[in-house]
């Protein structure tokens, strides 16, 4: 009994460590933000169409839009498809470890959908922990083939959110030139209050003169480098850290939930 007894302090001990308080607040004005303005954007006044959307119905993955991506050896684990999920009109990709493997997990649409320019936005519940970060992203084909932006793209961050960061905090970058001369803007920082907490829609507006970063409609960032003007295609994933120092935070399982993803084309 005493055995018992104290095998279970232990484990009372220890869960606090995974558990994630959601106080219930009532909002009285809105969240404190480091947006640009605070006027929400909204793509159909501005002259844009839907042209392409996901809204994850059923219990599979559409493989006419999605394809699981990057199977097999990620950083310090594993790219596994078993970590991919669709259930309850949402998509969830998911972080674990099981015995000795640690696993994530990516969905992409290279096979199925490429395009140039438009407004790309998921609505989105981020992980909970720190270590593995939620990420949406797009890439170019052929970004490892030269190094001029404009001709082989551009690894276009939409949004990463390293929670150890600070759990209202989000960060965005571009990339280009894979290899020894690449070539990077950012990270570029983003402030919500309540970031962490319930759904919110993160998006980018790409065009032949600009990216602007969006969080619920609000635009955080405005920049012309590295501007790629091919076509690319999306990402969506739950990433692994390079050490495992960097999981010594999280907690195992983790979920990044997506709602949807829409493109809006002019």
């Amino acid at each position: 009994m005493k055995n018992l007894f104290t095998t279970l302090i232990l484990i009372a001990t220890l869960l606090p460590a995974c558990r994630f308080s959601e106080k219930k607040t009532v909002p009285v004005s809105a969240p404190k933000n480091t947006a640009l303005s605070q006027e929400v954007f909204n793509p159909l006044k501005e002259g844009y169409k839907l042209f392409w959307e996901d809204n994850f119905a059923g219990h599979e993955l559409d493989t006419t839009k999605w394809k699981i991506r990057g199977n097999g050896p990620r950083r310090i684990g594993y790219n596994d498809p078993s970590m991919v999920k669709v259930e309850n009109g949402n998509l969830y990709l998911m972080y674990d470890i099981k015995k000795d493997s640690i696993m994530g997990c990516a969905v992409g649409t290279q096979a199925t959908f490429n395009t140039t320019y438009g407004y790309f936005e998921c609505r989105a519940r981020l992980q909970r922990g720190d270590g593995p970060w939620a990420a949406f992203w797009m890439q170019s084909p052929q970004i490892s083939q030269g190094e001029d932006p404009a001709v082989y793209g551009a690894e276009i961050d939409i949004f990463e959110y390293f929670r150890g960061l600070g759990e209202d905090h989000m960060t965005h970058c571009i990339h280009w030139a894979y290899g020894p001369n690449q070539q990077s803007v950012g990270a570029l920082n983003s402030e919500l209050e309540g970031l962490s907490k319930g759904f919110h829609t993160f998006a980018l507006e790409w065009t032949s003169e600009k990216y602007a970063f969006f969080i619920d409609g609000l635009k955080y960032h405005e920049l012309s480098k590295g501007l790629s003007h091919i076509d690319q295609y999306m990402i969506l994933s739950m990433e692994i850290p390079s050490y495992l120092q960097g999981i010594k935070n999280a907690c195992a399982p983790d979920t990044f939930i997506v709602d949807y993803v829409k493109v809006y084309k002019k």
